[in-house]
């Protein structure tokens, strides 16, 4: 049931179509506070016409927040949309079989990885917005996907290609386009910035109007927008108004703190970005088709939990400092420093929601352990992947200097050990690690190659020169199902171990996105935390082993309620609640309840 603000009747304006009252006010307030010397009645108007043009309207009621846009039974699959081929066969139509045929009544969304055409970065410089990659399918593809799955699209939203017809239109000189991207000067004082990447950050073009230095946050090849010309936040509200007409309901924000710049600042988490989001939230609280949004910032925790805002933000938020946490506790063995941050996060606001994630096609990056983690514990980290084949992606720092940004690395090779070297428990710790994602407060995401177990790819990294390729393998699809249908290989093990308890995770009303989350003082051999249903009629006691060894809790730390039956989801056990000891296997997980 969806819950809405009451709003006044609409109110007659100069606009093309009746406007709500709230809506009108929220609009105009925003824009005036992001373009203050602008026309503002113009403003308003092509604010309106750009999101809702021709017949389109908005809602006569906006959404008011609440935990009605998602239950227990959802969770994301993230994938490329080639990460399936067979030589014959439209890439987005492997996937479609795949879904339909593995993961059809597990998984209720997909977000699939920027399916349009591009020049570098696997999809993330693109060239046309309007477009779907023809290497992959076209818009009908993805349209079959979003019938049965809720289609999670990403809106890059802060650059675009070198090569995209703007930016060849932006070194012609024509309008609108001539102020469309970010300049700056090599003598201004950039040192302030705060960057991802090691490159220089401002790189020279020849344009019609003379040689310019444009702002490339993340490589030469993509280069930034300039949103304090409003011409450009109109054409990506037109661009997000197509998107949500081809089937997309969960809008991916990438690298949206970087989106403001201001020479002399970090340019990062700036005062307008924050408010351009909110721009967007009001705007997907009137669309008629529910549209959920989530953003990207990857840095420390307390930056990205900003994105909530006062519930007028994001709806859902990364949690980014989850993998290198967990990363961290599995390879020593110890739940302290993930204890610790589990117990300061705070419950998600009415009508937000964690992402929560332990891997992605980028990395695990390393900015969200900033203050969470030591740096010894931190170098102690990728030391340890490192060995297991892992790479390391730096960032440059104001003075200079580089720091760790990301380790690239498979999740599943990234745990074949301990920081003692590698061990027979590779799967066990692995799946501990997903396990730990699907019962925490929030919505759960499986990168694909984590759901199938895949394994470094060195020889992508080798082709392509990019660390990042490591965790981007193209599978040939039916060497895949061969593997997926032979249950004694490790893709099949992996991948029918996490579907059975993303089944059984589907069915507990205690696993609600929203439902309340109490962390477990057990010890550090352990991470366990308490679920309860928001009507209070289920509790689940999460517990994992975060070792190699075989340990016990006793049954009276979990203050089971006498006199109920109680019983481990995961293994089918009845657990007594007088006495005695559970015990726990390496790694084991136990989903104890009532």
């Amino acid at each position: 049931m969806e819950v809405f603000y009451a709003d006044a009747p609409d109110t007659p304006t100069t606009l093309p179509k009746p406007i709500p009252k709230r809506l009108r006010d929220g609009l105009q307030m925003l824009l005036q506070s992001i373009y203050p010397d602008a026309d503002q009645s113009m403003l308003l108007e092509q604010a309106v016409a750009a999101f809702w043009p021709e017949e389109e309207q908005p809602k006569r009621r906006g959404r008011a927040p609440a935990n009605t846009l998602w239950n227990e039974q959802d969770s994301y699959i993230i994938t490329y949309g080639n990460t399936f081929l067979n030589g014959e066969h439209k890439p987005l139509d492997l996937l479609y079989d795949f879904l339909h045929t593995r993961l059809k009544d597990i998984a209720t969304g997909v977000h699939i990885l920027p399916y349009f055409p591009y020049t570098s970065d696997d999809g993330f410089a693109i060239t046309d917005y309007y477009a779907v990659d023809s290497g992959l399918g076209a818009w009908e593809d993805i349209g079959r996907i979003a019938q049965d799955f809720r289609l999670m699209s990403d809106l890059v939203i802060n650059h675009c290609s070198s090569q995209s017809t703007f930016f060849n239109e932006y070194l012609l000189g024509h309008e609108p386009y001539d102020k469309f991207f970010f300049e700056a000067s090599p003598d201004d004082d950039l040192s302030m910035v705060v960057r991802p990447r090691a490159h220089a950050l401002l790189r020279p073009v020849e344009t019609a109007n003379g040689t310019k230095h444009v702002w490339c946050t993340f490589s030469h090849d993509q280069v930034d927008f300039d949103f304090s010309n409003p011409e450009v936040l109109f054409e990506f509200l037109r661009i997000l108004r197509f998107h949500i007409s081809k089937g997309v309901q969960t809008l991916r924000l990438d690298a949206i703190a970087f989106l403001w710049k201001e020479v002399g600042s970090p340019s990062i988490h700036l005062r307008q970005t924050h408010e351009i989001v909110r721009l967007i939230r009001l705007l997907a609280d009137y669309t008629r088709e529910p549209l959920v949004l989530l953003t990207e910032t990857n840095v420390p925790n307390t930056e990205n939990l900003s994105y909530f805002g006062n519930r007028n933000e994001a709806h859902m938020v990364y949690n980014f400092s989850l993998p290198p946490l967990l990363l961290h506790a599995l390879l020593h063995g110890t739940s302290k420093h993930l204890n610790t941050w589990q117990m300061s996060m705070p419950p998600a606001q009415l009508g937000c929601a964690y992402f929560n994630f332990t891997a992605s096609h980028d990395g695990i990056g390393m900015r969200p352990a900033e203050g969470l983690l030591s740096e010894d514990d931190i170098e102690r980290v990728i030391e340890t992947v490192q060995q297991f084949g892992g790479l390391l992606s730096m960032r440059k720092m104001p003075d200079g200097t580089t720091r760790p940004y990301e380790i690239n690395i498979a999740l599943i090779d990234a745990l074949k050990g301990t920081v003692d070297g590698v061990d027979e428990w590779t799967i066990e710790r692995f799946l501990c690690s997903q396990i730990i994602a699907m019962g925490l407060e929030g919505i759960p995401g499986f990168y694909i190659h984590s759901l199938l177990g895949t394994g470094n790819d060195h020889d992508g990294v080798e082709k392509t020169g990019h660390n990042r390729a490591i965790n981007r393998h193209r599978w040939h699809y039916p060497d895949l199902l061969e593997q997926l249908d032979d249950p004694s290989t490790t893709h099949a093990r992996v991948f029918t171990a996490l579907t059975q308890t993303l089944k059984t995770r589907s069915k507990q009303a205690a696993f609600h996105p929203n439902a309340t989350q109490f962390t477990l003082q057990l010890g550090e051999q352990f991470f366990g935390f308490w679920r309860q249903s928001i009507d209070r009629s289920q509790s689940i006691f999460a517990i994992h082993n975060m070792t190699n060894e075989t340990v016990s809790i006793p049954v009276m730390s979990l203050n089971l309620i006498g006199g109920e039956s109680w019983s481990d989801l995961i293994s089918g056990e009845d657990i007594s609640a007088i006495g005695g000891e559970i015990e726990f296997t390496p790694y084991q997980c136990r989903w104890i309840t009532n």
